[in-house]
């Protein structure tokens, strides 16, 4: 881990200005056999998604004319400095995994109209492969990528009867260290931060949640507002490079629906083509 410089919060790991992501990559299509599939890599976090589509509900969406969003996470037993026992071998995920994924799928979920996907479950698997602060946040923000390339996929070969994303969404962590708002923790200013926010938003604006704590402090108003402020320039930024990345499957998905909106609809039958002949 790369030391941090506690004495002068302005002064980060790599000299990085205080309102600066670090430095972000997002491949897709990393998997075979996934409908949608993404790698993002922001700094030395590395978080791998897969999204998988099942013809299927949960009980509880069963006849509700609706599909349904899940997210599972989990860290790879080195993704830290030291190793972590699998949760599996634990019989149940731990708190903080069960968190997180509760996380994921309701934010994914805030921007996916679910009567446009009836009766499918996608699922959105979060892997992190190597973890140097902002885990969740990367999870969010990739698994949005993977999410469009499968209901992308779906769409095209008109399992779906309509596009279901509502809006663009990425997420962002923020804090204050020494007073001073930065954007985007890594490991070494998330321990000594005194307040740690993650913010999860649309691209165009809207606030899906936002998880803050005050770690060593509470936090006035306006402080809150100047990291709210700061977390909504990263979030532009990461949607920037989540269109780059799907650009080829944006630009598919532009012409299909521009042809759907040009189709006139169809004229209605009269009964007698209906009923036929007597």
């Amino acid at each position: 881990m790369r030391a941090m410089n506690t004495t002068d919060p302005h002064v980060r790991p790599g000299g990085r200005a205080t309102d600066a992501l670090r430095p972000l990559r997002i491949e897709t299509g990393v998997l075979k056999f996934a409908e949608g599939s993404a790698l993002i890599e922001i700094g030395d976090t590395r978080v791998l998604v897969a999204a998988s589509v099942e013809n299927r509900v949960p009980p509880f969406k069963k006849d509700s004319g609706e599909g349904w969003l899940t997210a599972e996470y989990s860290m790879l037993p080195r993704a830290t400095h030291t190793r972590s026992g699998r949760e599996v071998n634990q019989g149940k995920p731990s708190g903080r995994t069960a968190e997180i994924q509760r996380l994921i799928g309701r934010s994914l979920r805030a921007v996916v109209d679910l009567s446009a996907m009836p009766e499918r479950t996608l699922t959105l698997d979060c892997d992190v492969l190597q973890a140097d602060g902002g885990t969740r946040t990367a999870a969010i923000t990739g698994a949005y990528v993977a999410a469009v390339l499968a209901l992308a996929r779906l769409l095209m070969t008109r399992e779906i009867p309509a596009w279901p994303l509502r809006d663009q969404l990425a997420a962002v962590s923020v804090g204050l260290v020494g007073g001073v708002p930065l954007l985007d923790l890594e490991y070494v200013e998330d321990q000594v931060a005194e307040v740690d926010m993650n913010v999860v938003a649309t691209a165009a604006g809207s606030l899906v949640e936002i998880q803050g704590t005050g770690e060593k402090r509470s936090f006035r108003r306006d402080e809150m507002d100047a990291l709210v402020d700061l977390a909504f320039k990263g979030i532009g930024e990461l949607a920037v490079a989540q269109n780059a990345a799907l650009a080829p499957t944006l630009a598919d998905l532009s012409g299909i629906l521009s042809k759907d909106r040009r189709r006139p609809p169809a004229a209605p039958k009269s009964e007698k083509e209906m009923w036929g002949r007597p």
